[in-house]
């Protein structure tokens, strides 16, 4: 699966694990080498597919402590087998994940 960035490239991400601490912060690096803050929140695997669910971070999230927009990455490998994060962009599928997480963290609560 190919997700087009602008029509034209496909959006990859390439973590770069900079944890702090134990808070499981990472920072992923897009392919204009800008770089984003998250923190690490899961990885769901659904139909033989994996991806990881990260919550964004900014000054005001994290000093608030405001609701974080949870990010969907879907796993993949580039030519060289190393893993790439793809920008979910089929609604149903991004919520299929969602609910798996949220299921997740139901169950963890019981």
């Amino acid at each position: 699966m190919t997700n087009d960035f602008n029509g034209n490239e496909p959006e990859f991400m390439y973590l770069d694990l900079q944890e702090e601490e134990d808070n499981n912060i990472v920072e992923l690096t897009d392919e204009n080498g800008e770089v984003s803050r998250f923190e690490y929140l899961a990885t769901i695997e659904l139909d033989d597919n994996e991806y990881v669910l990260l919550a964004t971070l900014d000054d005001d999230t994290e000093d608030d402590g405001d609701y974080a927009e949870v990010v969907i990455l879907k796993i993949e490998q580039d030519e060289n087998g190393d893993d790439v994060f793809v920008t979910c962009d089929d609604p149903d599928e991004a919520q299929d994940v969602f609910d798996l997480f949220e299921q997740m963290l139901e169950d963890e609560e019981n």
